[in-house]
Parts: structure tokens; C-alpha cells; sequence
């Protein structure tokens, strides 16, 4: 039989290990070797394989038989008992551990060892540990090894039993070890060294000490100026521009399902963009609505019909169809809040709708009670609700507006869609309500319009007109001022406005003119849902104060430029300061973002808002940029309060207009606008500013003008005449950013408290010197003592607050200071005065509040800003003393006076506390 092969297998010879593989037979080493299992290594290796369980640690690697001193008996195995070979054994594996010990270093490296070495981490300059604590140690109770350990002899017993160490029963899950008084001693040392670690660290955090470091460590991980250029060139003209072509897309008048699926759009990008709390708000207010057929003007031949009159001519009313291609229908022409009514009256010609037009009138002998008036935009009173106000109070029936070309047409420029004037047929619509009597809902003036909320009744609300109106184009004004010629009195040459193909224009009068029908029929709602939309960026140092910048999107019509134009811009830096968010960035006051509705009626949205959170806004609301009709041409203007002059002048010369290659700084100056422009009532700004005191500012580009309110304000037009490159969004977009960033980020809230204390100054001046005048006409006399006395007060009151300024700003400089001598670090405590100092500064402006408001106003509070009473869009300084003057009350206007002059005062005093002029302003 022949031999079996596998009797003869050739074993090949393990491989021959590396320097590292031998080594690691040591103690270190947790290789463990295992013999090949086959007869010839068991013979050669003896017993060891049976007890390979005391030799595991010491055994080489796989495959590896370690070189060993032999005795002359090669057959015997390793780990003899001979004396001389135990002792050579013995040095052996003593140079082999020394050996190991030397090469510690190499050894204990790994490959993830080797990648970290290649990063520079931090490192403490101290070493330290925890107090090490001993626990009891939990055994497990096994039944099979109590036995094992009751038959199987413990090596070392000798050694055991004279240490007196207690052996554990077989029943006991654990034991406690056994503490003498020392080591009780050293536990308990280290549970106290242990709690005063931890209420070391507790206190780090709940101290000053924290909020500077990560103030710190936020400034080193966004540098300012890297902040700002980011903001600068991010910034998408191209974002801005399909911004505005998405908005324009529907009509969205508010309250309508258009605004609601806007609303959702905003809502929906905010939440895309990362701001924080978005959320809506519903307000329940007075809104109305044309209804089919409810809108008529008519020439009326009232012999026809037996007597009862028929139509020769109807006016078209509204624009040449151009809403093709878009989701819903074009947006009648009509005024919002106006009149229901259906009236008939002769037509009377009154120029601009002045008070002064229609005292014009009167003087003419020309009775207007019951007329139909037809006036034109624009003019003194630019304000249309004024217009039909005065209309009412002369005795009006109804009121008719159109647009002159002489005003807004041909006769200024090139036309819309090719022009920025109105066309032939081009309607203004807008609100009749009166916003400088009575802002926000109309049914709920000094509070909120939340659905269940009481209401006044719509008869006795005084932001209403008592008679109807309606908007025309000068197409159809023609017409109607053809039908005048020879009736009444030949108008004055400054009346004559441009409408082509009337030869001669006259007024019309009660006796001769023709009857006109003025039909207004439209629905009423008191509760009508508008909606808000918030969305913020949380501050890591103040979140409770608050830089707000807001936008309306209602619209009339499509809105590219009133109010889209702002909208996109708004949205853009949403998503910018949104990115910047994204990389960890915050700013340290909070930063909302607000889209507002029902701004086209009455300034409803916004209003609503600031009645709402009157206490929160006072006290928290640091400043609110508005953006409106923000680009309409190529000219900046900016309007607010004087506190943001200097941080605008620095932002205005970062910021290039690449078609006249200068700063926007350097084309401010060329223009000679040396000063920010007041605040009138035109838009959201006014009740932050007027109501709660916040500090505002509006920013706009303009041109020569633009189809203002028409349906010719849309995109094509935006991207043909408006802005073409949306070049000017983009420069807007920067500027507000730049602003945002500083009101919000800058640790000392960069607030021009000079330039507001010396146009108080001048203020005063110009108010003294128009009562005195006022006074003197009226009187025919000298200025009476007590009024004197008063306007003496004033101009005191405005000297303290030069004075508390100059000491308010000290403190500034001495911050400035501390930091600089501590190397750039905020000192303890300063954090805290800082935040103090910024408070101040935005709390002299709501200290600036009249709480009873201005008379027959109550709704405005600001003693120094505020709408004129008969020019709502205008601004007016000291409002309540114009208004008690020119009532022609003088001992009201005198109190009033003395009031103002009190609260100023009072301001000052409240600035200048705790500085080192405290007691001299007191």
C-alpha cells in the first residue's frame, strides 16, 4: 500500500517576522501564539500547548518561535529546570523587557496616531486630572466558579493568608472594601475637591467672564470687515430681479387670495432662508372692494327719459386691458376706504382740491353744495384723502381725481410702458382714507384689530370721508372738462393743467354745468383677515433688543415698484444674512425681518403690529428701516431721524455706483443733500417712529417719476425704464445691509447723538420763530408774555439736550479706552454698562413720547415728528404746537408749548444720569 503523501506534507518555515512583530512579544503585546495543531507540534513543544493559559501573555506573534539559549540537551523543552539555563533564561528576558521599554515610543504609535500628529491642537499650558475615587467593585455571583475555586488549590496561598485578605462567599453579589481612617480621609478629600472644581466651573459660566470670551472668540472667527465685504458681494442683482418678476406674476390686493399666496411665498422663504420664529399674524380690520358694475361716471342729459335723466357719455374707468398672461384678473380702479354712495351733481373744476382752491371757489360765488368736484393729483396737497376731505367739507357731494399730463403725462416725458409717466389711460389708484388723522385700522385707532377687539362704529370714524370718490384717467377727464367750456368763470392761468384738446378751461357752476353721475357701490368688510409674516435672526448677546427692517406687499396692481422693488431687496438679504447665519455667525441684538399687510389702505399691517406691542416695542426696539418703493430711478434719498447720520455717511462711502464710478458718499455730497430728509406719513415707518418712538429710516432710489399705483407698474416695466440691470437694487441692498449689520453687531450701537442734539437746535429755532410770526399776524401786537415765557422754556429745554449729550458721549471714549489698555478685551463688568449705555441711547428717542398724543391726534405721541394735519405725506417738526397755533386756540397752543419744552427736558435729564453732568442738566 502506498504510503499516504499527507504523511510527508512539507511544512514551510514561518516568515521571517519585521523588527516591530518582534518586539511586540512582550508584556505589552496582546498577540497570543498558537502552535500548529498536528502531532509533530505537540512532541515538540510538550505540555506547553496544555497550559497555554498562564503563557498567553508572553507568547510571540502567529507563525514566530523566538530564538532561545539551549542547554546541551536539545530535547529538552523550553522552560527547563536547570539552575544555569533558568539563570541565562532569566537575563535573556530582562534585555528583551529593557529593550521594549526603550522602544515604548515606537511601539505605542498607530496609523490614526500618525494622521493626528500632522494637526496642531490646542493645549493646555497646565497639566491636571481628576481625584481618582475607589468604588466598591461589583462580582458576579457563578456558581460553577465557587466550585472551581472551593476544589482548586489558590496559588501563592501562603502569601494570601498572611496579607489576611478576606475571600468573598459564594452567596455575596459585592463588597465594599474595607476603609481605614486614611483612606476615608482621602476619599472624602476628593468628593470636596470635586464639588469645588465643578462650583468653579459653574461660576465661570453664570460670570461675565463667558459672555466676553465668546464676544471674543466671535470677533476672531468673523472679522468685521469680512462680514461686510461678504454682504457686499453677495448681494444677486440677478436673485433681486427673478425676486420681483415672481411677485409680480398676480395681483395681490389685501385681503384677497392673491395677498394670502404671496403671504405663503414670503412664509415659506424665510423658513428656506434659516430665520428663526417665522410665523404669521392675523389682524381683523375695515377693508372695501368694488363690485361688478358698481362704478360708474356718467354725463347726465336730465331732460331725457321724462325727466329722470339718461347717460350721454360713461367713462371707461379703467386701464386698457394688460393683464394678459397673468394668474387672475387686472385690479379695477377705485379708492380704498372711500364712500358707498350714488350721487348726482353739477360739475365744478377746483385745480388741485386745495382748501385754499375750493375757498377759491366760494369767493367766486360759485355754490357748491351738492356738486360733483373734479380736481387733479398732485399739487400742495398731494395726499388724495385730503383732497376729497376738503371736497366734503366745502359742500360736495362727490369728488372725481384724475392725472394731469402737465403733472404726471407727456408734458413731462415719455409715457409708461416706454416712460416713467402716466399714459393716456393710466389710473392712480390708492386710499381715501385719512392716514394723518388716523393711521392703521380704522375702526380700532390706539390698539389692536385682532377679531373679537371692540370696534367704533364706520359712521363715526374719524380716518373716513363722508362722500364717494373715484380715480381717473386724463383720457376721461378730457371729456368732462370739454363739457365745462363756457360754464362759470374762466380758471386762473396757474389752474390750467396740460389734458390736450380742451381749448379753454373753466370751473363750472351750479347753475350751468353739466350734471355728472358719481355711482360707488362696493363691498364692506369690518373683519377682513390680513396677515403678517415675522421671521428673525436670534442675537447672542441681547436677543430682547431688537433692528427691524420691514416692506409691505399688498399691492393695487402688480407693484413692481411700489412695493416690490423693496420686497426683493428685503428677501435678498433675508437669505444673505440667512447664509451667514448658516456658518455660525449671529448677530449680537436680534435682527426680524417683517413683511407687512394692507399698507396701501392705511398703513394697516404695520400700525396693527406697533398697537399690539406698544410695551415691548418702547422698551426693546432699538431702530426699523423701511424699505417701500425702493427703486424707481437712479437718485438716492433717505429719510429719518437725525440719529442715523454718521453710520449712514460711513456706509454710504463703502458703497460704488458703477455707472458714475463714485461712492454713493461723493454723489450725495456732489447733489448738496447734507442732511437726512424728515419723515412725513407715507409709509410703514410711521407708527414705529410717531406711536412707539423707534428710530426710522426709509431708503429709495428715485427718478423723475413713475406709473405710480397703474397697472403699468410691472416688471417690463421694472426691467425696461426702471432699473434695467437692477443695478441701483443691488447698491440699495448693500446699503441696507451694511446698516443692518452695524445697528445690530457693532458693540456700541453706533447712534449720532450730536447731530440729534444739534437739530434739536435748530429745530427749535424754526418753531420759535414761526409761533412768533404766527402770533404777530394774529395778534397784530407784540408776542403776549406768557407765550414768550413758554417758547423761553423751549429754547432751554433744547440747550440741556446739547449739554447731557456731551456728557452722554464721554462715556464712549472711556469704554474705548478700557479695551485698548486690555488688549483688546472688554474688562468685567463693562459688558454689562455697555449694554446700559445702548439702551439709554434708543430710550431717548421713546422718551421723546407726548402719552396723551397731540391733540385731537392722540394716536401720534412724538413731540418733534409727525404728519401736518392738511399734508399727510409732508413732514412736520413739533407737530402738536402747529396744530394748536394754527387752530387758533392760543392759550391751548401756549400749554402745549410749555408741555413739549417739559418733556424734552425730561429727556435730557434721563440722558445725562449717571454721568458726570447729571447734576448740571437736573
Amino acid at each position: 500500500m502506498a504510503p499516504d503523501k499527507s504523511q510527508f506534507r512539507y511544512e514551510p518555515a514561518p516568515p521571517i517576522p519585521t523588527y516591530d512583530e518582534a518586539i511586540a512579544s512582550g508584556a505589552g503585546s496582546h498577540t497570543v501564539f498558537e502552535a500548529p495543531d498536528h502531532t509533530e507540534g505537540h512532541s515538540l513543544l510538550g505540555g506547553a500547548a496544555s497550559s497555554s493559559t498562564n503563557n498567553d501573555r508572553t507568547r510571540p506573534p502567529r507563525g514566530y518561535r523566538p530564538p532561545t539559549v539551549e542547554t546541551d540537551d536539545e530535547g529538552e523543552p523550553w522552560g527547563s529546570s536547570d539552575d544555569d539555563s533558568d539563570s541565562e533564561a532569566d537575563h535573556v528576558r530582562r534585555e528583551m523587557q529593557e529593550m521594549e521599554i526603550d522602544d515604548s515610543s515606537h511601539r505605542s504609535q498607530s496609523i490614526w496616531g500618525k494622521r493626528i500628529g500632522r494637526f496642531s491642537l490646542p493645549r493646555w499650558k497646565w497639566g491636571w486630572r481628576l481625584p481618582q475615587i475607589s468604588l466598591p467593585r461589583f462580582r458576579r455571583h457563578d456558581a460553577n466558579a465557587s466550585l472551581e475555586a472551593a476544589t482548586t488549590p489558590a496559588p501563592n496561598s501562603d502569601t494570601n493568608n498572611s496579607n489576611n485578605e478576606e475571600q468573598p462567599s459564594s452567596g455575596s453579589r459585592f463588597a465594599f472594601p474595607t476603609l481605614g481612617s486614611t483612606a476615608l480621609f482621602l476619599m472624602l478629600a476628593r468628593i470636596l475637591a470635586l464639588v469645588l472644581l465643578l462650583g468653579f466651573v459653574y461660576l465661570i459660566f453664570v460670570s461675565d467672564v463667558m459672555g466676553n470670551m465668546s464676544r471674543r472668540l466671535g470677533s476672531g472667527m468673523f472679522d468685521p470687515s469680512d462680514i461686510r465685504n461678504y454682504l457686499q458681494l453677495n448681494i444677486s442683482s440677478n436673485q433681486i430681479k427673478d425676486n420681483v418678476r415672481h411677485f409680480t406674476s398676480y395681483s395681490h390686493l389685501a385681503g384677497t387670495q392673491g395677498d394670502y399666496a404671496l403671504m405663503e411665498d414670503i412664509e415659506l422663504l424665510f423658513r428656506k432662508y434659516g430665520l428663526e420664529d417665522v410665523s404669521r399674524d392675523t389682524y381683523h380690520v375695515y377693508l372695501n372692494y368694488p363690485t361688478a358694475d358698481g362704478r360708474a361716471v356718467e354725463i347726465i342729459d336730465e331732460k331725457a327719459d321724462d325727466g329722470k335723466g339718461k347717460a350721454i357719455w360713461s367713462a371707461k374707468l379703467d386701464e386698457n386691458d394688460r393683464s394678459t398672461g397673468l394668474v387672475g384678473h387686472q385690479t379695477p380702479a377705485f379708492h380704498g376706504h372711500s364712500k358707498t354712495g350714488d350721487v348726482r351733481g353739477r360739475l365744478i373744476y377746483a385745480n388741485y382740491g386745495s382748501r385754499e382752491d375750493f375757498q377759491r371757489i366760494k369767493d367766486l360765488g360759485i355754490q357748491t353744495t351738492g356738486a360733483i368736484a373734479l380736481v387733479r393729483y398732485y399739487g400742495p396737497h398731494a395726499d388724495r384723502a385730503l383732497k376729497v376731505k376738503a371736497a366734503e367739507l366745502a359742500g360736495f357731494a362727490g369728488c372725481l381725481i384724475y392725472s394731469d399730463p402737465a403733472d404726471d403725462g407727456f408734458k413731462k416725458g415719455d409715457t409708461a410702458p416706454k416712460g416713467p409717466f402716466m399714459p393716456a389711460d393710466g389710473v392712480q389708484r390708492g386710499s381715501v382714507s385719512l392716514m394723518s388723522w388716523v393711521v392703521g385700522d380704522v375702526l380700532t385707532p390706539g390698539w389692536g384689530s385682532k377679531e373679537n377687539v371692540p370696534r367704533i362704529k364706520k359712521e363715526k370714524a374719524k380716518g373716513l370721508v363722508k362722500i364717494p370718490s373715484l380715480p381717473l384717467a386724463w383720457r376721461d377727464a378730457k371729456v368732462l372738462l370739454q363739457h365745462l367750456k363756457g360754464k362759470g368763470h374762466r380758471v386762473p392761468e396757474d389752474w390750467v393743467g396740460g389734458v390736450p384738446d380742451v381749448d379753454e378751461w373753466w370751473t363750472g357752476d351750479h347753475e350751468s354745468s353739466p350734471i355728472v353721475r358719481l355711482k360707488n357701490d362696493q363691498d364692506e368688510n369690518e373683519k377682513q383677515a390680513i396677515w403678517n409674516v415675522y421671521g428673525s435672526i436670534l442675537g447672542i448677546e441681547q436677543e430682547e433688543k431688537k433692528v427691524i427692517i420691514g416692506n409691505h406687499r399688498d399691492a393695487w396692481t402688480l407693484g413692481a415698484a411700489d412695493p416690490h422693488s423693496g420686497t426683493a431687496i428685503m428677501l435678498e438679504l433675508a437669505r444673505v444674512f440667512g447664509e451667514l447665519m448658516g456658518m455660525g455667525w449671529r448677530p449680537l441684538r436680534t435682527i426680524q425681518f417683517m413683511s407687512w399687510d394692507a399698507e396701501e389702505y392705511n398703513l394697516i399691517g404695520s400700525t396693527e403690529f406697533v398697537e399690539q406691542n406698544d410695551d415691548m416695542l418702547r422698551k426693546d426696539a432699538l431702530a426699523y428701516i423701511n424699505l417701500d418703493t425702493a427703486v424707481t430711478g437712479n437718485t438716492l434719498h433717505v429719510a429719518g431721524s437725525p440719529v442715523f447720520k454718521g453710520l449712514l455717511m460711513q456706509v454710504l462711502d463703502i458703497v460704488r455706483d458703477p455707472y458714475e464710478n463714485a461712492t454713493l458718499k461723493e454723489l450725495w455730497v456732489r447733489r448738496n443733500a447734507n442732511d437726512l430728509e424728515g419723515l412725513g406719513a407715507g409709509s410703514d415707518y410711521v407708527a414705529f417712529q410717531d406711536i412707539v418712538g423707534t428710530s426710522s429710516i426709509d431708503l429709495h432710489f428715485d427718478g423723475k417719476g413713475h406709473p405710480y399705483h397703474s397697472s403699468y407698474d410691472t416688471f417690463e416695466w421694472m426691467e425696461q425704464v426702471g432699473d434695467p440691470d437692477f443695478v441701483h437694487h443691488t447698491m440699495l441692498g448693500q446699503v441696507v445691509a451694511l446698516l443692518m449689520y452695524e445697528l445690530a453687531d457693532r458693540p456700541v450701537l453706533p447712534f449720532d447723538m450730536p447731530h440729534y442734539a444739534e437739530k434739536v437746535r435748530d429745530w427749535t429755532g424754526e418753531i420759535t420763530r414761526w409761533v412768533e410770526d404766527q402770533a404777530k399776524n394774529a395778534k397784530k401786537d407784540a408776542v403776549p408774555k406768557e407765550l414768550k415765557t413758554s417758547l423761553d422754556s423751549l429754547t432751554k429745554a433744547s440747550d440741556a439736550v446739547l449739554e447731557a449729550v456731551r456728557w452722554f458721549v464721554e462715556w464712549e471714549h472711556e469704554w474705548q479706552s478700557s479695551v485698548i489698555s486690555s488688549g483688546g478685551w472688554e474688562p468685567s463688568g463693562w459688558g454689562r454698562r455697555r449694554c446700559e449705555f445702548n439702551a439709554k441711547m434708543a430710550w431717548f428717542e421713546t422718551d421723546l413720547l407726548d402719552n396723551e398724543g397731540i391733540p385731537n391726534r392722540t394716536q401720534f405721541k412724538h413731540v418733534l415728528f409727525g404728519p401736518q394735519l392738511w399734508s399727510g405725506y409732508d413732514e412736520a417738526y413739533f407737530p402738536s404746537i402747529r396744530d394748536t397755533v394754527e387752530s387758533g386756540d392760543w392759550a391751548l397752543a401756549n400749554r402745549t408749548i410749555a408741555k413739549v419744552a417739559d418733556i424734552i427736558k425730561q429727556a435730557a435729564v434721563n440722558l445725562a444720569r449717571g454721568t458726570h453732568g447729571e447734576d448740571q442738566i437736573g
